[in-house]
């Protein structure tokens, strides 16, 4: 190359970087904008995709039920001994009854049943649905509710994992339907936990439905289709506060007694004592299309 064309090359190198040193940059790159994208919007299937009417005779199916045993206290202090007797839980006139019984029973002077659907009946979102009448009486405590189907967040199993309370009921005072969730950052331990109640007048006495809408971001809790609760996932939130994004399996059971139940002791001559459920039906989460 000629000495001449060197010495221009060079020029507009040196007059670029000066104009580069002077504040001057380079344009960016043009790209396309990616379009928003629109957030997903759920329903629940039309039909169930797991359910027990219980229209059969005699111990809960075990292709969907199994049991919890013991009269450790369950962390609540509780006085029942759990049991898989048919006396304790049974399908019997289309229904299954949970009977929790005055009775020499292990280690404990009371008997009941805590079934649960755990490798039977994992879910992950949708619409649970359980048709219940509710015991009666001092010291008795019903749930329906759900626990975390593996241990995936934290240290702990409970709180981290979360707990999911449909309905929880406590005798000595009647009629008052609660439901909770319980989480590392929101629990009943530190009083922080999310819930709300709502009064039952016949809740001993007819069958009603307890439900929960469960969606990727928020749980509604209704009675007979009346919402009473919602927990939204704030979109701040982590595993500490949300850890609902894994799968869950229900339980039903009565306790004795215990933290909340035997707030005001037990009145022995009440018992026995029986949730009795009609149905249970479990609703997949589907996109809207």
């Amino acid at each position: 190359m000629r000495p001449l064309a060197l010495l221009l090359i060079f020029s507009l190198n040196v007059y670029a970087a000066c104009q580069q040193k002077e504040g001057t940059t380079p344009a960016p790159a043009v790209s396309t904008p990616t379009p928003p994208t629109s957030p997903k919007e759920y329903t629940f299937s039309d039909t169930p995709t797991w359910q027990d009417e219980f229209e059969y005779s005699g111990k809960p199916d075990p292709a969907k039920w199994g049991y919890e045993l013991g009269g450790s206290g369950w962390g609540n202090n509780e006085l029942q001994n759990y049991t898989n007797n048919l006396e304790n839980a049974q399908v019997k006139d289309g229904h299954l009854v949970i009977t929790a019984r005055k009775e020499t029973s292990g280690n404990r002077q009371f008997s009941s049943a805590r079934l649960l659907t755990k490798g039977k009946g994992d879910f992950l979102y949708g619409k649970i649905e359980v048709k219940a009448k509710l015991p009666t009486g001092v010291g008795t405590w019903p749930a329906i509710w759900m626990l975390a189907s593996d241990s995936n967040y934290g240290t702990q199993y409970w709180p981290d994992n979360g707990e999911i309370d449909i309905m929880e009921h406590v005798g000595f005072d009647q009629n008052n339907v609660h439901a909770n969730i319980h989480t590392k950052a929101f629990n009943h331990s530190i009083g922080t936990n999310k819930g709300n109640n709502i009064i039952v007048p016949t809740a001993s006495t007819e069958f009603h439905v307890y439900s929960c809408e469960w969606k990727p971001d928020y749980m509604a809790f209704a009675v007979d289709g009346k919402e009473y609760f919602r927990f939204e996932r704030n979109s701040g939130y982590n595993w500490t506060q949300w850890p609902f994004d894994r799968k869950q399996f229900l339980l039903l059971n009565i306790a004795v007694g215990g933290n909340w139940g035997g707030q005001k002791g037990v009145d022995e001559n009440i018992f026995p004592q029986s949730m009795i459920v009609d149905y249970v039906r479990v609703y997949e989460l589907v996109e809207k299309k």
